[in-house]
């Protein structure tokens, strides 16, 4: 019989009513993390390194497959879902083929692992999310990055709210309808399902979790999911939310030391306050040294898990700045791992102020901005940053990303549904809101420098003292955006791009040339959003 870690009875029977043939297969409920550690060690070719953290590898998907990413089309969400290229129709049978696939693969696996946890630390809005996997190494990272129940309510859990069925391993059949590749991700909202078949990147059960969310809090609960970071004063009154997308600062701004953090990417606005989705962290490990991000090397050591980092075999030390594998390098860690951080992961206080971060390689966007309401809107569905040279094969220039509500690849209703949600938060709090470039000043990627962090701290450190909030602003013409006159610490310089560039012949050009590739990401969004929204964007 199966060989359980505090398995209910009725649990055993809902896994058998799914397919499941437990006779055969040896069912691991929320085991302990040293038993994972063992079996992705014998089982999975797993290692511990020096730190005592398991390195463990994701095979040939070293990232997110988003173009294998469906939505089940059906009658309870169908009118709600934002259907396109972000959230692509399959039909429920082709759902039903590829769950029975799965099933089917992981009832031949010796173990299976069930993790039972909670999305969302609020318990008034959370989830119960059951992962159901054939590797030891899906179970942990799960069990990290969900959050763990404690023995109480593991003997009262019950049924889940919703159920991932990871097989992973085993790919999808690339001719059944609809299918485009071998690896599918898929979710169907009134099963409330996950299947997942050809890719064992973990971080596909985490972002299905969120899209869950996003779909789960505004629908039924009425309240706000965020792609977000966010933490708290010594003030409980002083929340801020940070957005931003790669390589914009959101994780290192939002880890403060004078500060607790509650999350550091995904949240909920509520009614009540803001809370923490996640039970752990996920954080990118390309170039991780303890000098530069002291919090997360810390966090290393037993029962995180290191995915795809290359190590000297000789004494198991992980080597950072390798990207043999891939550059996508990451750490799962319980949140409770950082030493600043808010107990409990949520906040009984709204948010005081928003932080909207873009690193602009165009050089043109102020360091720091006060934005409108509209604007807030504008700037939220546009989620403006840019790509510079060296980071993707084939970039010459720079290029600019728009991902709309600063993390496009999870929503599931259309932009200007969160935007408006947005809004009217903002306006019952009266929260301020401000658009930070962490990008180039002085000129475009190549002729100017990156704001120094040092400057960008002093920035956040204005917004949390209360400063920024009245200080003298000053009009940024084509954008129309506001800019302090005066920022402590900062030299007043380059507070505007205008000033800051020895050319304005050619700041002007690019000035022009953004502001023309605002409007033509927006006008996809036009349609849902009101004409003061569309009027706070750029105008040339």
């Amino acid at each position: 019989m199966s060989n359980n870690y505090k398995f209910l009875g009725e649990e055993l029977t809902s896994l058998s009513q799914a397919g499941f043939d437990m006779d055969k297969i040896h069912v691991k409920r929320n085991a302990p993390v040293a038993t994972l550690y063992e079996d992705a060690i014998r089982n999975e070719g797993a290692i511990i390194s020096n730190t005592g953290a398991l390195i463990n590898f994701s095979g040939k998907k070293t990232g997110r497959s988003p173009k294998d990413k469906r939505i089940v089309y059906e009658e309870t969400s169908k009118d709600d879902v934002w259907w396109g290229s972000v959230n692509i129709k399959m039909d429920e049978h082709t759902f039903e083929i590829n769950r029975e696939r799965a099933i089917d693969y992981l009832n031949t696996r010796e173990n299976v692992y069930v993790f039972d946890g909670y999305a969302g630390a609020d318990p008034k809005y959370r989830i119960k999310v059951r992962v159901i996997a054939s590797r030891a190494y899906h179970a942990l990272f799960m069990n990290n990055m969900l959050i763990r129940p404690t023995e109480a309510e593991l003997e009262t859990y019950g049924e889940p709210d919703f159920t991932i069925y990871n097989a992973g391993q085993f790919p999808a059949n690339r001719f059944t309808t609809g299918m485009t590749s071998t690896t599918s991700v898929e979710i169907n909202f009134k099963r409330m399902e996950m299947v997942i078949l050809g890719t064992e990147y973990a971080g596909e059960m985490k972002k299905g979790v969120f899209s869950v969310m996003h779909y789960i809090q505004p629908v039924k609960f009425g309240q706000l999911s965020l792609h977000s970071s966010a933490n708290e004063g010594i003030d409980e009154n002083d929340v801020t939310l940070f957005f931003g997308l790669s390589g914009t600062g959101k994780t290192t701004l939002s880890t403060d030391p004078k500060r607790l953090l509650i999350g550091d990417d995904e949240h909920v606005w509520s009614d009540t306050g803001v809370f923490n989705i996640e039970g752990g962290c996920y954080a990118k490990c390309i170039n991780l040294s303890a000098e530069k991000e002291p919090e997360i090397f810390k966090a290393i050591r037993f029962g995180s898990i290191l995915e795809n980092v290359v190590y000297d075999p000789a004494n198991r030390a992980p080597d950072y700045d390798d990207v043999s594998i891939t550059e996508n390098t990451r750490c799962a860690y319980p949140i409770d791992y950082i030493d600043g951080h808010k107990p409990g992961s949520l906040s009984h206080s709204q948010p005081k102020n928003l932080v909207f971060l873009t690193c602009d390689a165009y050089g043109v966007l102020p360091p720091i901005s006060k934005l409108t309401p509209e604007q807030a809107s504008y700037h939220f569905i546009a989620g403006y940053t840019s790509k510079t040279p060296g980071t993707e094969d084939g970039i010459v220039e720079p290029s600019p990303t728009f991902s709309t509500c600063y993390g496009q690849p999870f929503i599931v209703l259309h932009p200007a549904r969160y935007a408006k949600m947005l809004a009217e938060r903002m306006s019952a709090t009266n929260a301020h809101c401000y658009l930070i470039n962490t990008g180039w000043t002085g000129g475009k990627f190549g002729t100017g420098r990156r704001c120094p962090l040092k400057y960008t701290r002093a920035i956040v450190d204005a917004i949390h003292n209360g400063s920024l909030a009245n200080a003298e602003y000053e009009n940024f013409p084509t954008f129309n955006l506001s800019i302090p006159k005066a920022v402590e610490g900062v030299p007043s310089e380059i507070l505007n791009p205008l000033k800051a560039w020895p050319s304005q012949d050619a700041f002007t050009s690019e000035v022009t040339k953004l502001a023309g590739m605002f409007n033509q990401a927006f006008k996809k969004y036009e349609d849902g959003v009101s004409r003061e929204v569309l009027l706070a964007g750029p105008q040339i």
